[in-house]
């Protein structure tokens, strides 16, 4: 079943939404569906990581896509030092 929705939008956004809803060849309404979808879609691959398990499932995530090793902090100062003069003349 379907329900309809009151959105209240002022006339320049409306209009901004509906040139490019032309664009890709859909109405308004299609439009803004297919915007509300993708904004869910990208919400629900975030993860969520509201409590410590959740956050350590996810380090431990990163930790196993990841290779190589990361430079100590010392060594990161000066890849960073390094690459804010790369380039520049002499002077």
């Amino acid at each position: 079943m379907s329900t309809r929705i009151h959105l209240v939008i002022d006339e320049a956004d409306k209009a901004r939404y509906r040139r490019q809803a032309e664009r890709e060849g859909k109405s308004l309404g299609a439009w803004l569906r297919a915007a509300a979808e993708e904004r869910l879609r990208r919400a629900e691959d975030r993860p969520d990581l509201r409590d410590a398990a959740a956050l350590e499932r996810f380090f431990e995530a990163c930790d196993a896509r990841e290779t190589g090793r990361e430079p100590d902090w010392g060594e990161q100062k000066r890849i960073i030092a390094t690459s804010r003069t790369a380039g520049l003349e002499p002077t």
